[in-house]
């Protein structure tokens, strides 16, 4: 039985009922939704190209619910290629949300197991982005949903509208609708790129994933991720980053104190201003 307590929303700023978080969670991850409308119609009607049915496009979508590696497995299958290397393929694709997953676990592994199953289906690149805040922005469980909930309907009515269209509309993948798929995760990187060792890691990814794209390595993103955050840890022991940052921190944080001090200080010597102007008169 889940109680209220096992789940009850810790994030911060702290989401004061479960129906607003959730309508928070649902708000945050709309532009995202918004950007990924192309992509879902390209999915779709790439589907309908391919030779799948209505139904198995739409269920491709709902059941494996993951762009990049639907696109590439559609486009292995009208290719001939066989079963066993589309399976190893989109495997090496979406094995980033293992480290998504890793990243998150501190916050999810306390939530009962129906929580851990549904928000690790929904968890996709756009969720991490939103409820992944940080160690100074506790989880909360109904923003996660939120958020993870609309993004799965707005990707399925966006494949649907790609069947349809797909039906109707001749040459589709040639409209350029593909530039969504690159919109979408540069719209997720730059927010995060705030320190130096972030732009580390961000420009040795990139540099990586175009080589391996390059010389055609089909494990090009994940040796790209693994070489990028290696870089930036490096770069921020190296530097002292973390080191530094705390220092910066307890500077401003006493810059602060001090500055309340110095104002109580003078509120409290007004008032006995005041008060001892009142005795004299």
């Amino acid at each position: 039985m889940i109680t209220d307590k096992q789940i009850e929303p810790d994030v911060y700023p702290a989401h004061p009922t479960k129906a607003k978080a959730f309508l928070k969670g649902t708000l945050a991850i709309m532009p995202l939704t918004i950007a990924v409308v192309p992509w879902g119609i390209l999915a779709g009607s790439f589907a309908i190209e391919v030779g799948l049915t209505p139904i198995e496009s739409q269920a491709m979508s709902a059941i494996i619910f993951a762009g990049s590696a639907q696109l590439v497995a559609l486009g292995m299958v009208k290719a001939g290629i066989g079963l066993w290397s589309i399976l190893i393929t989109t495997l090496l694709i979406t094995s980033r949300h293992l480290l998504y997953a890793m990243a998150m676990r501190s916050q999810i592994s306390p939530l009962p197991l129906k929580w851990r199953l549904t928000l690790g289906f929904l968890l996709t690149d756009e969720l991490f982005a939103i409820a992944n805040q940080g160690k100074l922005h506790k989880f909360d469980p109904w923003y996660a949903l939120g958020g993870g909930l609309s993004f799965y309907i707005g990707w399925n009515l966006a494949t649907l509208l790609g069947i349809v269209a797909g039906n109707a509309i001749e040459n589709l993948g040639e409209l350029g609708l593909d530039f969504a798929i690159a919109a979408t995760f540069i719209a997720l990187v730059m927010p995060t790129v705030k320190k130096p060792s972030i732009l580390v890691c961000v420009l040795v990814s990139l540099t990586l994933a175009v080589v391996c794209a390059l010389f055609e390595i089909q494990a090009g993103l994940l040796i790209a991720a693994i070489a990028g955050m290696t870089a930036g840890v490096l770069y921020a022991k190296v530097t002292q980053e973390a080191e530094r940052a705390q220092q910066s921190a307890n500077q401003l944080a006493n810059t602060q104190a001090q500055a309340r001090a110095g104002t109580e200080s003078q509120t409290d010597t007004m008032t006995e201003t005041k008060s001892i102007s009142g005795e004299k008169a």
